[in-house]
């Protein structure tokens, strides 16, 4: 074993003296990992939606008002939530990575792509695919069926390899096939994240920030063969979480966006963060009125809450504050403040 494969075992083994984790962390931790998983992995694919955006998404559904982003967009994160929820439930079911069927695959694809292309969600394609710049030959479409075939039988006979390195080589495998017209990226993170629940891991992010370094990891693999930089960014995602989770049972730190790492800054440790109600509070303003100006960038999110939202600095009061003054006595419209706040940078 690697020594980065024996640090996540060591992590792991940490974590599991805290198991059975109480129910209010395992809630805060599903709520968090929601919107981190769910905001990268389509972001990786082109999806336009901020995190923040991805957070509304989830917990309001389509009639969440998010102006000038395609339906299709919306539509993703909440496929992309379902298919998380169909893990959870087929966990349950099969115990371990050796029981996963090939109609688990179809079903998490077919609920990333309903109500955006059912025509093929949860089929195999029946094209050839290219995918430019990238200079891989996938299998014919008369291959995809054996292939996935070969591919579920090869992950049943999998018994002594790492857990993690089974998830990653499930991962790449999954997607060198490349068996659906579209959503194969995102499902082959579910599936790896899949294989590493049943072996008792937390889900890993692939971080839409490391999008470059993992699409190259990608292709290296399937153009050299080389898997070693595939290999450390996947294990290096498994991480974070493992340490967000102890972190969590530990009660040290509150869980961020996994964009900024997991500790946050220590000018942040030493101050206490925000809750939007609290800031409405504080500065006398409606929670409606801080969420729209959080909207037009003029107030700045510093932290987020286990399930995605905005916890903000003690020194948005006085900014929420200024705001107010510059529109009660100089009619100052929103792209006027922003630009005054801009100019005083």
């Amino acid at each position: 074993m690697n020594k980065n494969l024996g640090q996540l075992t060591k992590k792991k083994q940490q974590l599991d003296k805290f198991r059975p984790l109480s129910k209010d962390i395992i809630k805060n931790l599903e709520e968090w990992l929601k919107v981190e998983l769910t905001y990268s992995s389509n972001a990786i694919e082109g999806n336009t939606l901020s995190r923040l955006e991805t957070a509304e998404v989830i917990e309001k559904g389509v009639s969440a008002t998010i102006s000038g982003k395609a339906l299709k967009d919306q539509l993703e994160a909440i496929n992309h939530t379902k298919a998380l929820e169909l893990i959870k439930n087929l966990v349950e079911q099969r115990k371990g990575h050796q029981f996963v069927k090939e109609g688990d695959i179809k079903s998490i694809h077919k609920t990333i792509l309903t109500g955006i292309d059912d025509q093929w969600a949860g089929k195999y394609r029946q094209t050839d695919v290219f995918i430019r710049g990238v200079g891989v030959e996938f299998p014919r479409p008369n291959e995809v069926a054996y292939k996935m075939k070969q591919f579920v039988e090869w992950l049943e006979s999998q018994q002594e390899s790492h857990p993690v390195r089974i998830a990653a080589d499930a991962h790449f495998k999954f997607v060198s096939i490349h068996p659906f017209v579209d959503g194969n990226g995102r499902t082959a993170r579910l599936l790896m994240n899949f294989i590493l629940v049943l072996n008792s891991y937390p889900m890993a992010v692939v971080r839409n920030e490391d999008r470059t370094k993992y699409l190259e990891a990608v292709n290296k693999g399937q153009t050299k063969g080389d898997l070693q930089s595939f290999y450390d960014l996947m294990e290096l995602s498994v991480e974070r979480s493992l340490d967000a989770y102890l972190n969590a049972v530990e009660g040290k730190l509150p869980l961020g966006p996994l964009t900024k790492g997991i500790r946050p800054s220590d000018d942040v440790l030493e101050k206490k963060l925000l809750k939007i109600g609290e800031l409405a509070k504080a500065t006398e303003e409606t929670i409606h009125t801080l969420r729209y100006w959080t909207k037009q960038g003029l107030l700045e999110v510093r932290e987020y809450t286990k399930g995605g939202y905005h916890l903000y600095s003690p020194s948005m009061i006085n900014r929420v504050k200024k705001i107010r003054q510059l529109q009660d006595e100089e009619r100052l419209t929103i792209i006027e403040i922003k630009r005054r706040f801009s100019n005083n940078k």
